[in-house]
C-alpha cells in the first residue's frame, strides 16, 4: 500500500514539473518576441526618418509620375509620428521636362502630418490628414504637353494613403507660351480636398482671393482625376458664391456685386454659368446708384487668359439689353474688354440716370441700340476708358425738364404753321430720333442725329460730356411752313415773305440752320447762319 502511494506521488510531481517545463518555454519564447518586437520598433523608430522620407518621395514620385525633391525632412516620435518637411518640389513628367518645362509642377514650402507608430508596419501607410502652407502649382502650356514625346513611366508603389489635404495661401497658375499673354492667376487663400486618391475626383472646399473686384469667392465641388501626361486637361466642377465685392476698387465704377453660379470643364477650359447683382451699381461721372442684375455664360480659356462671354444677359434699372464678346488678357497690361451690346426695348432714362450727372435725366423714350463697347487696360477711370461705336433709335422722347420740352413744343407748332399756339405749357409732342454715335474721354460724339417731330425734321451733330457742362450740336431745321408762317404777328410774317425763297429748298417749307450750346442747366436755341454761309460757299 505504502509503495503504490510513493509511486503515485512520484508521477504527479514529474507531471508537473513538465507542465512548469512548457510554460517556462512559452514565456521565454513570448518574452523574447516582445523583445524583438521592441527592438525591431526601436530601430524602427530610430530609422523612422528615412523610412518615412522615403515612402513619401516614392508615393509622390509613382503618383505623379516624375521626380520629386525634398529640401527638409523630419520625424518626432514624442507623440505618435509627428512629421513635418519643407521645400517639397514635384516635377513635370519625364516627357514634358524634356519640352522645356523646368519649373516644378508641384512647389510646396511647408507640409505636416501626424500618423500611428503602427503605421510604420503597415502597407500602405494610413495619413488622416495633411497641413501644407504656401503651395503653387504651374500648369505648363498645352503647346509644350502636346511637343514632349512619350517615355516610360516612374516604377514605385503608392505607400502612403491620404484622407485629406489642407492648404493655406497657394496658387495655381496655368502657364501659356502666347509672348502676348500673361499666365493664367488663381489665388487661394485655403482649400481642403477630400477623399485624395489616384483614380477618383477629389471633393474640395476653397477660398479663393479676386483681386478685382476685391473679395473673396468660396466655391466648393471635385477636382480630377489628375492626368500625369497634360496636368491642364484635369477634370474639375463645381458651385460658387462671391458676396460682398467692392466695385469701388476699379476706378471709375461703385457697388456691391454679390454672384453665384457653376462651373465645369478642364483647368485649361472651364464654362462658368452665373448671376450677378449689383443693386447700388454706378459710374463717376454721375454717382447715380442703379440696379444691375446680369446672367451669364462665360468661358475661361486657361491656355491664355482670356474670357468669352457668351452671352450675357442684363437688366439695369427696367431696361433689358445683352451683351456678347471677350475680356482679353494683355502680357503686362491687364485685360481689353471688347463687347457688342444690343438694347432692343430699353429706356434711355435709365442710362441717362447711371452715366449722366445732370438730375432728373434730360429725357424719357423707348431706346433701341447696337454699339460696341471697349475699355481699355490701363489706371485711369474706366469712364474715360471706355469707348462706344454704335447706332441708335429713340422713340416717343419727352423732354423731363419743362424748358426743354416748351422749346421742341414750340418749335412743332411753328413749324406746322401754328404760331399763335407756341407759348410755354403748349401740348406737348412726342418726337423721334435716330443715331450714329461714339464715346471717349467722357465725352458723347454724335457724328448724325436725325431728330423728327410733327411738322419738323432737325439733322444735328455735336458732342454731349457726360458731366453735363458741354453742349455743342449743329445742323439744320428742315419745316412744313414757311420761315414768314413761323411767326405770330402779321408784321413780322410780311417782313419775312421776302427772304421765304432763301430758305425753301429740297422741298421743305423752310431750311433753317440751328445751333444748340450751353451746358446742362441752361441749353441754348439758335439760328447758325454763319454756318448756313460756309455751306453755301461750300456748294458754290
Amino acid at each position: 500500500m505504502n509503495d503504490r502511494t510513493h509511486d503515485a506521488n512520484s508521477t504527479s510531481s514529474s507531471s508537473r514539473r513538465k507542465k512548469r517545463g512548457v510554460w517556462g518555454w512559452i514565456f521565454i519564447s513570448a518574452l523574447f518576441v516582445v523583445i524583438g518586437l521592441a527592438a525591431a520598433l526601436e530601430i524602427m523608430l530610430h530609422r523612422a526618418d528615412p523610412i518615412l522620407r522615403g515612402r513619401v518621395i516614392e508615393t509622390l514620385s509613382t503618383r505623379f509620375d516624375s521626380r520629386v525633391d525634398l529640401d527638409a525632412f523630419h520625424v518626432s516620435v514624442l507623440k505618435g509620428l509627428e512629421v513635418t518637411g519643407d521645400g517639397l518640389r514635384i516635377f513635370p513628367t519625364d516627357e514634358v521636362v524634356a519640352a522645356g518645362a523646368t519649373a516644378p509642377l508641384i512647389a510646396i514650402k511647408h507640409f505636416a502630418f501626424h500618423a500611428n507608430v503602427l503605421g510604420l508596419f503597415q502597407k500602405p501607410m494610413h495619413v488622416g490628414t495633411v497641413e501644407v502652407s504656401g503651395m503653387t502649382i504651374s500648369v505648363p502650356p498645352r503647346e509644350m504637353r502636346n511637343q514632349a514625346p512619350k517615355n516610360g513611366r516612374h516604377v514605385g508603389k503608392i505607400k502612403i494613403v491620404v484622407d485629406e489635404i489642407d492648404c493655406d495661401d497657394s496658387k495655381l497658375i496655368i502657364g501659356t507660351i502666347k509672348p502676348d499673354k500673361d499666365p493664367k492667376l488663381f489665388d487661394l487663400r485655403h482649400i481642403v480636398m477630400h477623399n485624395v486618391g489616384p483614380n477618383d475626383p477629389w471633393r474640395y472646399d476653397a477660398t479663393i482671393v479676386n483681386a478685382i473686384p476685391t473679395g473673396d469667392i468660396h466655391a466648393v465641388g471635385t477636382f480630377g482625376p489628375w492626368v500625369n501626361d497634360s496636368p491642364g486637361d484635369s477634370t474639375v466642377t463645381g458651385k460658387y458664391t462671391f458676396d460682398h465685392a467692392d466695385l469701388n476698387t476699379i476706378k471709375g465704377i461703385a457697388g456691391i456685386l454679390t454672384s453665384t453660379g457653376d462651373f465645369t470643364g478642364q483647368l485649361n477650359r472651364i464654362t462658368v454659368d452665373g448671376n450677378a447683382d449689383v443693386p447700388d451699381f454706378s459710374l463717376d461721372t454721375a454717382q447715380h446708384a442703379m440696379p444691375l442684375h446680369t446672367k451669364f455664360h462665360a468661358i475661361v480659356d486657361g491656355t491664355s487668359g482670356d474670357t468669352y462671354l457668351q452671352p450675357v444677359e442684363a437688366k439695369l434699372g427696367k431696361s433689358e439689353f445683352t451683351c456678347k464678346g471677350a475680356v482679353i488678357n494683355i502680357k503686362g497690361k491687364g485685360h481689353q474688354i471688347d463687347l457688342d451690346v444690343d438694347v432692343p426695348n430699353g429706356r434711355i432714362q435709365d442710362f441717362l440716370e447711371l452715366a449722366v450727372k445732370q438730375q432728373p435725366p434730360i429725357m424719357s423714350g423707348r431706346l433701341n441700340m447696337k454699339t460696341k463697347l471697349s475699355i481699355r487696360p490701363g489706371k485711369e477711370s474706366v469712364t474715360q476708358k471706355i469707348g462706344l461705336n454704335g447706332g441708335f433709335t429713340l422713340r416717343a422722347i419727352h423732354f423731363i425738364n419743362p424748358e426743354w420740352q416748351d422749346k421742341v413744343d414750340m418749335l412743332s407748332l411753328r413749324a406746322r404753321g401754328e404760331p399763335d399756339k407756341a407759348k410755354p405749357g403748349a401740348n406737348d409732342v412726342y418726337s423721334h430720333m435716330v443715331g450714329r454715335f461714339g464715346m471717349g474721354h467722357g465725352k458723347l460724339h454724335i457724328s448724325r442725329l436725325d431728330y423728327t417731330l410733327p411738322g419738323a425734321d432737325v439733322n444735328l451733330a455735336g458732342i454731349y460730356s457726360l458731366d453735363g457742362n458741354e453742349l455743342n450740336f449743329d445742323g439744320k431745321v428742315r419745316t412744313k411752313a414757311a420761315l414768314s408762317n413761323m411767326v405770330a404777328t402779321w408784321w413780322k410774317s410780311w417782313l419775312l415773305k421776302p427772304v421765304d425763297p432763301f430758305f425753301r429748298k429740297h422741298g421743305a417749307g423752310a431750311e433753317i440752320p440751328i445751333k444748340i450750346s450751353g451746358s446742362k442747366g441752361s441749353p441754348k436755341f439758335g439760328l447758325d447762319l454763319h454756318h448756313k454761309d460756309n455751306k453755301d460757299k461750300e456748294g458754290n
